[in-house]
């Protein structure tokens, strides 16, 4: 069955809401008039995951969401409504935590030598000499001597199976290290058999062994002592108790326990450990996510069998790829993935910079949407009232910010300390590289690393695309490398010219040879973890002039988007990427659609809003502790009150523990400090529960709602009707008022949503908007336009057209307007503090002949069409030539 894309409705799934209840909404979402759910990943995750991007098994299905049997009724309920599913799947990492990976349990187990050692991104050359074809797990809370000496760690034996335990966490024993533990036994016990298991235990080679044949035979005779001791285990009790009696000796002394942990393919370490010399590739800087090798064909394979299953059987139409920029080589993934299903739908969440465009090799329809929501977003900003609002903020705060300086400080800061372990691993392999060159290899550890932290530092945008296997380097390439470099050098003055021009040269495959090219690739793979790590996970936390700018992909610095430019890109997108993915929330934006609608309204306003935010510091300085919070902060809260109001304490105060650590500027997630903690919630409590300062608030947000609510009508018709396939995200279909995560993942109320959807085709114009409060004009515009989008969706596909039309008059930058084929115009408008409710002579030039407006009803004539009368009754105009898919009000 292959469905035309009309548009996507994400669902978050989790636990407390897994597939069968996704079936329960799905006769709602086919009236709502969507195409296809977008469900996340639900491959089975890590025990207790609320999101599934930490998959452990890709093998099977999520238990926790219901299994196989629930995947199939889902499937089957879809199928009856004649809507598509769209799959998100996580080809980059893997959740690594105890025995639950049983491919990472393996490696652990047997080192280099497990049959799955080449899967995962570790990179056993760079382990140090004191630990050897080691892996490196930063999983303990103080030194490896304090945790033993203290008993903490303990080895366990049950059923012939023995495994090492600190707390709720396990690690596998190699069997080779088992040899004489197993005589200790042996020799207790008086048990030939044991004996001889202990012997096969010391010949099992140390797993150094590469060799695929050699593997495979260790693996066999590591099996077959594995079952003598399951048959041991539950044939001769006089052993187990032999057994047990010689772990009970190794948990009680020490010595001889880090003796037995010595021989491991790992070493525990303290957390911190991490930061510096771990050594395998992590999803960002989280360690228990660990980086796939998916570039070879096996490990695609392995990873991609249950969706490319379900996509050959017709249950699952398009595929969401997460982080395609982790990818070694994302070009070549796509290239097998498409080989593997080519006719699938399949999108990438791909981050691209507001002067960035996708790469032309990747054969697939689009991204996930997140250039789209800032584009739309930047209609509705004042490119004047910007101005005015730097200036508030250094007011506020006193200090003067300088945004590029910012990133770049951020970025630098999370290269050195979230992933200093990446770029130390990078910096090693650079002294190799430079060893070799006889012009280079004077330079010292120290100054190759500088230069690569300054320029992934200095880097414009998430990564380059050079593929060293095939000696690819694109204009583009060159161009982002060469400005990183060109930064770099102005930045680090005392470090040798002639080293940078050596990394670029490296960088851009003009210095041939194994090593070299494996820089280049590995390159690529650090600097969008230091992007998105400093820019989206620091600077946006830092950096508040107008904070609903900070989300995934926009630059606070150059904020505006005219309609001349909307339009370009629309035509754009049209000509290149018809079915890519538009959104203006997803389970990873800052804030919600409505919240930074309502918040876009302070660029219209910035002297009034200087005012009053003055007004609340100097009132709210009673409420300070200890000088706290710092203005930065304080500046952050009012804009969140303002944008999210009305918010609850416990909303707020999660949000704001989430964003002063996620600044690390007082605080941080891996070194938090409690009593700047503290003070920060003790204010936020404070004024909450200030009634003079909630009647100031109100004061200010009241006149704000009703023009931020039709800045959301606005800017979510124009993602249901502009080139490209709308996306939905869970919930929004109503006021979306929610912050960053966990926030914007909470239960969503479908039964209401039913209710109302099925209540509101009866109601007149006038009654849905009587009932703003409820959602229900936003509701309407989704309805509409999606009814629409299914009667003429070839005006809306790759066939389509779309074509902006003439507004003419004194207010014509208040307004947005196109066509869609010949059928289907759409006017919006925008910055609307400035327009004062009054349209004046503008008017839209429409096609001659009859228009109907789909949202209200009316009736009327094409030519030089007022815009006042278009939006008189209703905030936007979604109008047809014919009077389809209006429900009589």
């Amino acid at each position: 069955m292959q469905l035309k894309p009309i548009a996507t409705y994400r669902l978050q799934l989790c636990p407390e809401f897994g597939l069968d209840d996704a079936a329960g909404i799905i006769p709602y979402l086919a009236r709502l008039g969507v195409s296809h759910l977008y469900t996340s990943p639900y491959l089975q995750a890590a025990s207790g995951s609320s999101h599934g991007y930490d998959v452990v098994d890709p093998t099977r299905v999520n238990e926790a969401l219901g299994g196989e049997c629930a995947r199939k009724r889902l499937c089957a309920v879809m199928q009856q409504a004649n809507l598509g599913q769209m799959l998100d799947i996580v080809p980059n990492h893997m959740a690594i935590i105890g025995n639950q990976n049983p491919w990472w349990w393996d490696v652990l187990e047997n080192g280099p030598s497990s049959r799955f050692a080449m899967y995962f991104d570790v990179d056993w050359d760079a382990s140090e000499e004191r630990w050897p074809n080691k892996v490196l797990l930063p999983v303990l809370a103080d030194h490896y001597g304090r945790i033993l000496e203290s008993c903490e760690l303990q080895l366990k034996h049950a059923g012939g199976d023995f495994t090492l335990h600190y707390g709720e966490q396990s690690f596998p024993l190699d069997p080779s290290s088992l040899g004489k533990l197993l005589a200790e036994a042996a020799c207790d016990a008086h048990s030939e058999l044991l004996g001889f298991l202990a012997e096969s235990c010391m010949r099992l080679p140390r797993p150094t062994v590469t060799d695929r044949r050699l593997v495979e035979l260790r693996h066999r005779d590591k099996d077959v002592i594995q079952h003598l001791l399951t048959r041991l285990s539950h044939d001769e009790p006089d052993t187990v108790i032999a057994i047990d009696a010689v772990v009970t000796r190794l948990n009680a002394d020490p010595d001889e326990l880090d003796g037995l942990v010595d021989r491991q393919n790992y070493r525990l370490a303290l957390w911190r450990t991490a930061g510096r010399d771990l050594g395998y590739r992590r999803f960002f800087d989280i360690n228990n996510l660990a980086g796939l090798r998916v570039e070879e064909e096996e490990v695609f394979h392995a990873t991609h069998q249950l969706p490319l299953a379900w996509v050959r059987e017709g249950s699952v139409h398009g595929l969401r790829i997460d982080h395609a920029d982790g990818l070694r080589d994302p070009a070549q993934y796509f290239a097998r993935l498409r080989q593997a299903c080519p006719d699938t739908w399949i999108v990438a969440e791909k981050i691209l910079e507001h002067h960035e465009r996708l790469p032309t090799d990747w054969p697939i329809a689009g991204t996930t949407g997140y250039d789209f929501l800032n584009l739309v977003g930047g209609l509705f900003i004042d490119p004047v009232g910007m101005t005015s609002l730097a200036s508030v903020l250094e007011a506020f705060t006193g200090e003067t910010v300088d945004f590029a300086g910012l990133v770049y400080e951020s970025k630098r800061q999370v290269l050195k300390e979230l992933l200093g372990s990446e770029l130390n691993r990078l910096a090693s392999l650079f002294v190799d590289i430079c060893e070799q060159h006889r012009c280079h290899r004077d330079y010292t550890r120290y100054e190759l690393y500088l230069a690569l932290l300054e320029t992934a530092a200095s880097f414009p945008v998430y990564r380059t695309y050079v593929r060293a296997a095939t000696e690819r380097v694109t204009e583009t390439d060159i161009r982002y490398v060469s400005e990183a470099i060109t930064l770099a050098k102005e930045r680090r003055t005392e470090l040798d010219p002639q080293l940078f021009q050596f990394l670029e040269n490296l960088l851009l495959l003009r210095c041939k040879g194994r090593l070299e090219g494996e820089l280049a690739m590995r390159f690529q793979q650090l600097t969008g973890p230091a992007m998105a790590k400093g820019v989206e996970d620091t600077t946006f936390y830092r950096f508040h002039c107008l904070v609903s700018l900070n989300e995934v992909g926009g630059n606070p610095a150059k904020p505006d988007v005219s309609i001349a430019a909307f339009h370009q890109a629309c035509n754009l997108i049209q000509t290149d990427y018809p079915q890519t993915l538009l959104t203006t929330a997803s389970h990873d934006t800052k804030r919600g659609e409505d919240v930074r609608a309502r918040l876009a309204l302070l660029s219209e306003i910035p002297e009034h809003w200087g005012r009053t935010v003055q007004d609340w510091m100097q009132y709210n300085q009673q409420h300070r502790c200890h000088d706290l919070p710092d203005r930065n902060t304080e500046y952050l809260l009012y804009q969140t009150l303002v944008g999210a109001w009305p918010i609850n304490t416990q909303r707020l105060s999660d949000y704001m523990q989430k964003a002063i650590r996620e600044a690390k500027t007082h605080t941080s997630w891996t070194q938090p400090q409690p009593d700047y903690e503290q003070a920060i919630q003790q204010f936020v409590q404070a004024v909450l529960a200030d009634g003079k300062f909630r009647h100031q608030l109100e004061a200010f947000v009241q006149p704000l709602i009703a023009p931020g609510r039709i800045n959301s009508l606005a800017q979510t018709l124009l993602k249901l009707t502009a080139p490209g396939v709308p996306d939905i995200y869970q919930g929004t279909e109503l006021w979306d008022l929610n912050l960053v995560d966990p926030d914007n993942r909470r239960p969503v109320d479908y039964h209401e949503r039913a209710q109302l959807l099925a209540e509101i085709a009866g109601l007149t114009i006038e009654q849905i908007l009587a009932r703003s409060d409820e959602g229900l004009p936003k509701l309407w515009v989704i309805r509409q336009a999606l009814h629409l989008r299914q009667q003429y969706a070839e005006y809306f596909g790759p066939a389509g057209s779309y074509q902006p039309l003439m507004v003419s008059g004194s207010k014509a930058v208040h307004a947005v307007a196109f066509m869609r084929g010949q059928t289907v115009a759409v006017v919006t408008p925008r910055l609307l503090l400035g327009l004062k409710e009054d349209w004046q002579d503008t008017a839209v030039e429409l096609p001659t002949g009859a228009w109907y407006n789909l949202l209200t009803g009316d009736r009327l004539e094409g030519g030089l069409a007022s815009v006042k009368v278009i939006l008189d009754r209703f905030p936007v105009g979604l109008l047809s030539r014919e009077r389809c898919g209006f429900s009589e009000n």
